[in-house]
C-alpha cells in the first residue's frame, strides 16, 4: 500500500495547516481561522488538482522543507521564494512532480510574508469542527509544524493543471485597506477620525495571524472608560489603549472590549496577509451599505 504522507524536515518559523476555516462557531468563542490569503490557497490547490477546500500548508517568512513518502505533485505560491527538489531549482507558482523520498525545499520569502504549499490529495489531518485549520488563538486543529512531524495526505483525485506558471499578484508595496466606518467611531475625536483616513501607518513586526498591528499616529478618544465585551468580526479595526489600530485577521478573538473604529472590506484582507513589517498602510473610508 502506498504511504501517502509528508515528513517535515524543516518546519520553518511558523508553518501551519490551513483550509477555508471553520465559520459559524463564533457563538461558541471559536474564530473562523483558515488561510489568511484565501485566494492564494485556492490557486495552489487548483494547480495540483485538489478541490478548493483541501488543506494546504501556510508558511511564514522562512519557508519549510518536506520529504514525501510517495510521489506527489506540489505547487508553491504566495510570497515569492526559491523552490528546489533535491537541490535542483524548480518552478514557483506551477505544478511540480516530486518523487518519493526527494527533498522539497521552500526557501525564505523574497518579498511578502506567507507562502502556500499545496500537495496533491491535500493534507489529511483529522478535522475539528469541520476544518483542518490550525487556530493559534483557541488551539483547535493541528499544532504548528515541528521538525520530524509526519502529515497524512489524501488520495490524488484529479490530474494537475496543465500550465507553465500561474500569474500571481505581487505582495503590496503599500497596503490600501477600504474601511466602512463604525460601529464605534463615535468614541473618537474628529481629529482622530481624520487622522485615521489621511495619515500613513506601517505594519508592525508584532503582527500575526490574530491581527495586523500598526505603527503610526495614536487615535485620541472622545470618551473615557471601556465598552462591555461585544462581538468581533473578521476585518474589525480595534483600537487598544495605545491608540494604534489593529486589524483583526483569521484567528481573531470573537469578542472584545476595545472600540472598533471601522471594518475592513473582506476583499482587501488577503493583501494584508502578505504585507511585511514596515509596509505603509492607508485606511480609505468607504460608504456604509
Amino acid at each position: 500500500m502506498t504511504d501517502r504522507a509528508l515528513s517535515v524536515v524543516r518546519a520553518g518559523a511558523l508553518t501551519t495547516v490551513q483550509d477555508q476555516g471553520r465559520p459559524g462557531y463564533a457563538h461558541l468563542g471559536v474564530p473562523r481561522s483558515g488561510a489568511l490569503d484565501g485566494p492564494m490557497a485556492g490557486l495552489v490547490n487548483r494547480l495540483v488538482g485538489n478541490p478548493s477546500d483541501a488543506a494546504v500548508l501556510e508558511t511564514t517568512l522562512t519557508g519549510c522543507a518536506l520529504r514525501p513518502r510517495s510521489a506527489v505533485t506540489v505547487a508553491v505560491g504566495g510570497a515569492p521564494c526559491a523552490v528546489t527538489v533535491d537541490g535542483r531549482p524548480v518552478a514557483w507558482g506551477a505544478p511540480v512532480r516530486v518523487p518519493a523520498g526527494a527533498l522539497l525545499d521552500v526557501g525564505p520569502a523574497v518579498r511578502g510574508v506567507r507562502g502556500y504549499v499545496a500537495v496533491s490529495g491535500g493534507v489529511a489531518v483529522e478535522p475539528v469542527l469541520g476544518s483542518r485549520s490550525t487556530d493559534l488563538l483557541s488551539g483547535l486543529g493541528p499544532a504548528p509544524l515541528t521538525d520530524g512531524a509526519v502529515l497524512p495526505l489524501g488520495r490524488e483525485e484529479c490530474p494537475h493543471a496543465r500550465v507553465d506558471v500561474a500569474p500571481q499578484a505581487a505582495p503590496p508595496a503599500e497596503l490600501v485597506l477600504r474601511v466602512t466606518p463604525g460601529p464605534r467611531d463615535d468614541w473618537f475625536t474628529a481629529r482622530a477620525l481624520r487622522a485615521f483616513t489621511t495619515r500613513v501607518y506601517r505594519v508592525s513586526p508584532a503582527s500575526n495571524r490574530i491581527g495586523l498591528r500598526t505603527e503610526g499616529p495614536a487615535l485620541e478618544r472622545a470618551r473615557s472608560g471601556e465598552l462591555p465585551s461585544e462581538g468581533m468580526v473578521l476585518g474589525a479595526v480595534q483600537v487598544p489603549p495605545d491608540g494604534r489600530p489593529v486589524v483583526f485577521l483569521a484567528d481573531h478573538p470573537t469578542t472584545g472590549g476595545y472600540p472598533v473604529i471601522a471594518v475592513v472590506r473582506a476583499a482587501d484582507l488577503p493583501a494584508a496577509a502578505q504585507a511585511a513589517p514596515g509596509t505603509p498602510i492607508r485606511f480609505m473610508a468607504a460608504r456604509r451599505h
